[in-house]
């Protein structure tokens, strides 16, 4: 009898949990939908309104236009070159700002003296306008320049962000690695940086962005090639379709951008599942199956 209800129980939640699953993805197919028709709808009112009238072609081109403007500039590769440009000072600054980012925030929690010295000035640098920071006057016209006013954008926020989350980590913690002899170097290596993960993710998300909202800051002032530059020169000489053409890729970029960090973070964490899952299988010891079981709740 026991066996009977327990199958029935079984049975009953694994139905359960099927329409659960089949719900959740008729959602994230409806809300794709939903978005896709948002995009077409857009473009079409964007085509019709210059067609009509309603918007001057001439100002906000078209969508149309677009596609012929960019058919042709990929005859001769120009527009991919553009697109390549941009894209390799937005990876390397965005590398950069990580080695930087994540060095100077271990070196401030690590010396509390140096992050108190340094804390205003970075909180002042982090304030000021974007666009202000950019040292193109004394580096000149050059990648450099660009690629240090993309870092110049996002690093300064890192650093802070960071920063602030190493220090809420649980002080409890803290105390108990060093009631069992653990050093600073243990407590940076075993629980801040591990603690700091999600913090870290989530300014990759942000800085990715910021990174490309710098280097096209850049390439307004100092470029020969990109699509800053190619925004710059379309407005200068009056192709409105370039400047048109060269923000809806930015906005395809960003958008690729973002879903390539967020791929990234949900690898993180899978294989970090993954290993736990491993030491529960294979090791008898009690405290990896605690450890399991507290990483299981904190997903």
């Amino acid at each position: 009898m026991n066996k009977s209800i327990k199958a029935i129980n079984k049975k009953d939640i694994s139905n359960s949990r099927t329409q659960y699953l089949n719900h959740i993805r008729l959602y994230k197919i409806s809300i794709t939908v939903l978005r896709f028709l948002i995009l077409m709808a857009f473009i079409a009112a964007w085509e019709i309104s210059t067609r009509t009238g309603i918007l001057n072609p001439f100002i906000f081109s078209s969508p149309s236009r677009i596609c012929t403007t960019f058919i042709a500039m990929a005859k001769d590769n120009s527009i991919f070159i553009h697109i390549w440009t941009t894209l390799f000072e937005t990876f390397l600054s965005f590398f950069l700002i990580i080695i930087v980012g994540m060095g100077a925030a271990i070196l401030l929690w690590l010396w509390k003296g140096l992050s108190d010295c340094l804390e205003p000035f970075l909180i002042v640098l982090n304030s000021l306008p974007k666009s202000a920071l950019a040292p193109i006057v004394w580096l000149g016209n050059n990648m450099k320049a660009i690629i240090i006013t993309a870092i110049s954008v996002a690093i300064f926020g890192m650093i802070i962000n960071i920063y602030t989350g190493f220090l809420e980590i649980d002080k409890e913690k803290i105390i108990l690695i060093k009631t069992l002899g653990g050093t600073k170097k243990d407590i940076l290596k075993k629980l801040i940086l591990p603690g700091s993960k999600q913090i870290i993710i989530s300014n990759m998300k942000v800085n990715i962005g910021l990174c490309l909202v710098g280097v096209i800051i850049g390439e307004f002032l100092a470029a020969d090639k990109g699509l800053g530059y190619l925004i710059i020169y379309g407005s200068q000489v009056f192709k409105m379709t370039y400047v048109s053409m060269s923000i809806v890729i930015l906005c395809i970029i960003s958008t690729v951008l973002f879903k390539l960090v967020d791929v990234i973070e949900k690898m993180f964490r899978d294989w970090h599942f993954y290993l736990f899952i491993i030491y529960y299988k294979y090791t008898n010891y009690a405290l990896y199956r605690i450890q399991f079981i507290v990483y299981s709740y904190s997903l």
